[in-house]
């Protein structure tokens, strides 16, 4: 994202863009109306990361201007949240005054939440001792007097905890409180806003489902969590470790009893369901004991692989969501021969940039 397209005034048309590509791309589909879900315009990203710039004694955030490669110095982040701006000048002001603390610093990544949780993973090109983590708690007790921070300092087959490494965040979706443990460096929805309004889309298309649910990638839990309230059980795979804990931890958090996890691929869950396979981590879970009618996928930008939009197409009820328009329409043109779209939006994870997500809701014909 380059600073100068970050420009509230212009939201609106930049919106109204994403909305005449998305109509035009699939407009021989004879979709539904678009429903569209906007963003904040300023301080909408909960995560955002820096490169660290060493001048002499000086120490800068910077990011690279995706045409030109040049070095922008960033001193506020409109997008990124309030805590995180608040917290950008001091954190670098206290690291200037500790040499340990900045000599092969190269990267400095943010994770907040609405409540102001922060954690700050400091990026290194050095292996670090014991010195180090000294004065990672000066620092730390000095930002704790305004800022509820966590510190990790990571190198190569290196990671130090100054407490922990997770956020918790706390989401008010479709009258309820639901409660996430986000945990740095991986996958969480950066859009706090649009992600609580497809959370409570997609319980809006799901609302008056009968049966189980089978759901693919369904990392940390974020859409489980919301949807297991519209089914009987629900059956949900992912295949990151990391993703897979979080996801346990939050169910029992949010006290779900009818949730079930296991760490699986999509294209592993397929294998495992067209008898293809067996699989040790499948041990105690009988997957003709779910009737599935629903099945809700939300892959990575690459899409469903051929055999995994087979087995999709089997199920009655199809709630798709994707961060690639491209690999949505080549999916959607195998789905439109059993399938019809009832429910067709856009959410604008990304404000000022070409990147969108979709939603789609499939029932068969």
């Amino acid at each position: 994202m380059s600073l100068q397209f970050v420009d509230p005034d212009n939201y609106d048309k930049q919106l109204n863009t994403k909305k005449e590509q998305f109509n035009r791309q699939f407009a021989s589909f004879n979709l539904p109306a678009l429903e569209c879900f906007e963003s904040p315009k300023l301080n909408y990203r909960m995560r955002s990361e820096f490169r660290v710039w060493h001048d002499g004694d000086d120490l800068s955030y910077i990011m690279f201007d995706k045409e030109s490669k040049e070095k922008i110095r960033i001193e506020q982040f409109p997008p990124a949240s309030m805590a995180i701006n608040q917290l950008m000048p001091q954190l670098i002001t206290l690291l200037k005054t500790a040499d340990i603390l900045r000599r092969r610093l190269f990267q400095v990544d943010f994770l907040s939440s609405l409540s102001g949780q922060i954690v700050v993973s400091l990026l290194y090109h050095k292996q670090l001792d014991d010195n180090w983590v000294a004065e990672a708690n000066r620092i730390k007790r000095e930002l704790s007097k305004q800022f509820n921070i966590n510190l990790i300092g990571r190198a190569k087959k290196q990671k130090i905890l100054l407490d922990q490494d997770y956020i918790i965040e706390a989401l008010e979706v479709d009258g309820e409180k639901l409660f996430y443990q986000q945990i740095e460096n991986s996958f969480t929805q950066p859009n706090v806003e649009v992600s609580i309004k497809m959370l409570e889309w997609a319980i809006d298309c799901t609302r008056n489902s009968h049966g189980d649910l089978l759901e693919l990638y369904c990392g940390n839990g974020n859409f489980t969590l919301a949807l297991a309230k519209n089914f009987t059980k629900v059956l949900a795979t992912e295949v990151a470790k990391s993703s897979v804990h979080s996801a346990q931890f939050n169910i029992a958090k949010n006290n779900i009893e009818n949730v079930t996890i296991i760490r699986m691929s999509a294209e592993e869950f397929t294998q495992a369901i067209n008898g293809e396979r067996e699989f040790n981590r499948l041990q105690g879970i009988n997957l003709s004991d779910y009737q599935c009618n629903t099945i809700f996928v939300d892959p990575p930008r690459s899409g469903l692989d051929d055999e995994t939009v087979k087995m999709v197409q089997s199920y009655d009820n199809i709630l798709y969501i994707s961060c690639n328009p491209d690999t949505l329409y080549n999916n959607l043109k195998v789905f439109n021969d059993t399938h019809e779209v009832k429910r067709f939006a856009l959410f604008d994870q990304f404000p000022y940039t070409h990147h969108t997500e979709a939603g789609l809701y499939l029932v068969r014909r």
